[in-house]
């Protein structure tokens, strides 16, 4: 899928501006790294609102069918447009409700180590925002969170998504009046 081009700022640049806000964020919140993992979600979810419009405007992606669909174009596209990055969707439920997306590279935390007291902060969880920002744009009520995450050990970074509701579109008026 093409999409058209979107402005690039440098990726070090990027890394590091997110590093100092979340250092600020844990100045500001005198080290609640609770506090901290809220907020971040919160601005994410704010982002991914707004997004999701640059998102549709510039690829042509129509309409998805259903969640598994949703979830690739998230994966592929989306994720590729914003980051530079292509996730693998993987681990489906039964229902088709529940997926992960495995990331083999998260730019987000290059030259990111935390220290032991803030190992409990979700530094990158304003991902899990943006997609539970951008869905509920599109109708589709998630939940988001980080199972495995490199920046504390694990081999690959992953999200798990959790459909909770497709909603309906609601008119304001009936067509017979």
């Amino acid at each position: 899928m093409n999409f058209a081009p979107v402005e690039k700022i440098n990726s070090e640049l990027f890394t590091l501006t997110y590093g100092s806000m979340v250092r600020q964020l844990l100045v500001d919140n005198e080290d609640n790294v609770e506090a901290v993992n809220t907020q971040l979600e919160k601005m994410g979810y704010n982002i991914g609102v707004r997004l999701i419009d640059e998102f549709l405007a510039k690829t042509s992606t129509t309409r998805c069918s259903d969640f598994r669909e949703t979830a690739e174009v998230v994966a592929k596209v989306g994720l590729k447009m914003f980051l530079g990055v292509q996730a693998t969707v993987a681990n489906w439920n039964a229902d088709g409700t529940e997926c992960s997306l495995i990331l083999e590279d998260n730019p987000i935390v290059d030259f990111v180590e935390l220290p032991e007291q803030y190992q409990s902060l979700s530094y990158s969880s304003m991902l899990c925002g943006v997609f539970r920002g951008a869905l509920e744009m599109v109708n589709m009520k998630v939940e988001s969170w980080f199972v495995q995450d490199t920046l504390k050990g694990d081999e690959v970074n992953e999200i798990r998504l959790r459909l909770l509701e497709v909603v309906q579109d609601e008119y304001p008026f009936k067509d017979d009046e």
